[in-house]
């Protein structure tokens, strides 16, 4: 049980609720893809959400339960020749079938790094999507040119709504 410091000493109120559970799984071949991920992250701790917690599992290393774990999930990928990432492509691979009966309507957005336009990988990821039937919480994100700082900030503001969006239960 939590103690409030405003509340008389000794009162107590019953147990929390349990948090909800944000997953991120997202891949991260270079430094820069490094920073998206460490940027999402950064936005869904935030000190002003309490109640979330959070998870990045590398797209090779997650699994059904990780996912089945998730009240939503962030996913990141690179464009790779007009297509997701290959571990991308691999975690829906593993998923999809454990998962297909029991996550239906999971709150979901993606941000993609393109050095293309990112609409074959957007094509791609919202077929898989729609047949495990998720729902996109927002439109993908594509990051797409040479890479900017402000990649990280778009990162971490996604990472922060989907976080808040929980929390508030609005997702």
């Amino acid at each position: 049980m939590r103690h409030y410091s405003s509340l008389p000493e000794g009162f107590m109120i019953g147990p929390m609720p349990d948090p909800k559970h944000l997953l991120i799984v997202a891949h991260h071949p270079s430094p820069n893809t490094r920073k998206l991920v460490e940027a999402t992250l950064r936005g869904a701790t935030h000190k002003d959400i309490d109640g979330v917690e959070t998870r990045h599992v590398a797209p090779l290393r997650a699994n059904a339960d990780d996912v089945l774990w998730a009240d939503a999930i962030i996913l990141g990928t690179t464009e790779n020749f007009g297509y997701m990432s290959g571990a991308l492509k691999d975690f829906f691979d593993r998923i999809y079938y454990p998962c297909l009966e029991h996550t239906e309507a999971l709150p979901f957005a993606v941000y993609i790094r393109a050095g293309l336009d990112g609409t074959g990988t957007k094509i791609a990821i919202g077929k898989i999507t729609a047949g495990l039937k998720w729902k996109a919480v927002q439109e993908s994100m594509i990051l797409h040119g040479d890479y900017r700082p402000e990649f990280e900030t778009q990162c971490e503001e996604l990472g922060m709504l989907m976080a808040a969006s929980l929390e508030a239960g609005i997702i």
